[in-house]
């Protein structure tokens, strides 16, 4: 499954041939998670209305929720200006983090994290 032609080009995706998908629930605007699409994640994500990823640890697609039942419905995508980000708007069910979390950033960081 490929993107159309002129599509494609307009995707900046990286060396490895990948590009950051960043998840944002559609009702909160919370940023859920960032992941890893390629160009066939992102058009099986188009196509089926469900997030598709690709796992760059275990070299394999992964459709989220599908062994948790934490499911991302793709509502729309989004292309950024500079085309080398894509941002998902969902509806998210079930907690977005792998930890449990209703989304992966939970952990706030702050002047006091640095040593001078």
């Amino acid at each position: 499954m490929r993107l159309r032609e002129d599509v494609a080009a307009r995707v900046r995706f990286n060396a490895d041939g990948l590009v950051p998908a960043v998840a944002q629930d559609i009702a909160s605007g919370q940023v859920l998670m960032l992941a890893w699409m390629d160009e066939e994640a992102l058009a099986r994500t188009l196509t089926s209305g469900r997030a598709t990823y690709w796992s760059r640890s275990r070299q394999i697609y992964w459709i989220k929720g599908e062994t948790s039942g934490n499911h991302q419905r793709v509502i729309s995508v989004h292309l950024d200006c500079d085309g080398d980000t894509v941002l998902l708007r969902v509806e998210q069910t079930g907690a977005a983090c792998h930890t449990g979390n209703p989304t992966c950033f939970f952990t706030e960081l702050t002047g006091s994290d640095v040593e001078c």
